[in-house]
């Protein structure tokens, strides 16, 4: 707290965090719009699309709340230096020059991830190592000591970008990824990503207003992401206060706790008149599922079921189902070609006008055996798959053979 004075009376004054600087959110490839379109809701400015992230400019408070309430971010970056470096020796000149003191102390721990590319470095943990050595030196010539390196649970996490001679160094203000959203208490064996989970509910256009479903539901992140959007909680309120800004010189306490507590206010602001259903077939997932529900005190959100997605009852009046079925990769399904038919007849005979279907796998021949031509295919990456996320629009009567089959996206 800075204490000034001022006619005679002693009044603290808070630090300024309303000096806007860029920042870069990481995400999943396919997620980039999504996340612009959260980063410009909360006020960011001068947003610009790249390859699986987001760049923008904000203050530290927009640092903070992107951290908390983003649901498809990974984490978010702030650029503190740039220039070129033709060389290793560049390299370790230029990053020796910079005031490490004014970004941590000799009792800190940091780590640097480093992503090269180009002729000039080939190397990226070399470019690592080297960086590392520039600041410890820097550390060891004015103080006599240096910081640590941690690589599990730094204070700092820096990041080292260098594309041919372009050097950049970011600070990671999240630490863990965010799509460690801290409510797992059990998992299944292919648990999809959070960030993932939420970015298909947004891709899907659900806007809380009619019902939800996972006809296979696993250990529940479709489905406590969804809970979770329609309470409007934000996407870290399990995690905690686990970033990596709230051990930065510049971390303001007092900012932060107006952050969160302005996006704490708005749990549960808004009704949710619908109702949003799992199911699934092996008992042993489907009580993991509970378990996290339990956790999250959603488990009154959200009925579960246990059965075959063929014989599932469904809900009454408009749905919207989003699902990620097993792709014959971690989960080994007997025939799949047959489970996807088995899909696609549940899709057409169970659920009526209004209602739709999104869906995401990486095998591209099953898929054709759902019957339905989906009416778009956006393309996603799960894991290391390549992937296409369905969607399916369902109608009654005579219309389905008329509608389901008229309109199809190239891939």
């Amino acid at each position: 707290m800075i204490i000034q004075k001022k006619n005679g009376r002693v009044v603290p004054v808070e630090p300024s965090n309303r000096e806007t600087f860029k920042m870069i959110a990481k995400t999943m490839f396919g997620l980039e719009e999504v996340l612009a379109d959260e980063l410009r809701a909360m006020g960011a400015t001068d947003i610009e699309l790249l390859s699986r992230a987001v760049a923008f400019r904000g203050d530290m408070r927009l640092l903070y709340r992107a951290n908390y309430t983003c649901r498809t971010a990974l984490a978010i970056l702030k650029p503190f230096a740039e220039f070129e470096a033709n060389n290793p020796d560049e390299l370790y000149s230029q990053i020796n020059q910079i005031k490490w003191e004014k970004i941590m102390d000799c009792d800190c721990t940091f780590m640097i991830d480093s992503a090269t590319s180009g002729e000039i470095f080939t190397h990226s943990y070399y470019a690592a190592l080297r960086c590392k050595d520039a600041i410890v030196d820097r550390f060891r010539k004015n103080f006599g000591r240096r910081p640590s390196i941690d690589t599990e649970n730094a204070d700092y996490k820096f990041n080292l970008h260098i594309r041919d001679n372009k050097v950049t160094l970011l600070m990671n203000s999240s630490g863990e990824s965010l799509h460690k959203r801290g409510y797992r208490q059990s998992v299944g064996i292919a648990p999809i990503n959070e960030v993932l989970a939420a970015g298909m509910l947004k891709l899907s256009g659900w806007k809380c207003d009619c019902n939800f479903m996972d006809p296979m539901c696993g250990s529940g992140t479709l489905l406590i992401e969804a809970a979770m959007l329609a309470n409007n909680i934000p996407a870290q309120y399990y995690r905690g206060d686990r970033f990596a800004f709230r051990r930065w010189k510049e971390f303001n306490l007092g900012e932060w706790k107006r952050v969160k507590e302005e996006e704490d206010r708005k749990i549960g602001s808004t009704d949710f008149d619908y109702e949003i259903w799992g199911n699934d077939l092996d008992m042993n997932v489907l009580a993991q599922c509970e378990k996290n529900l339990q956790y999250t005190k959603l488990h009154k959100d959200v009925m579960l079921y246990n059965g075959s997605f063929e014989f599932q009852e469904a809900p009454e009046g408009r749905t919207m189902i989003v699902t990620n079925p097993p792709y014959g990769e971690r989960i080994k399904v007997e025939d799949l070609n047959d489970m996807y038919t088995k899909l696609g007849d549940t899709f057409k005979n169970l659920y009526g006008e209004g209602c739709e279907v999104w869906l995401i796998t990486s095998d591209f021949e099953a898929m054709k055996h759902i019957g339905l031509k989906p009416s778009k295919k956006i393309p996603l990456i799960n894991g290391s798959l390549d992937c296409r996320f369905l969607q399916f629009k369902l109608y009654e009567g005579s219309k389905k053979a008329s509608k389901q089959n008229t309109s199809d996206e190239e891939e």
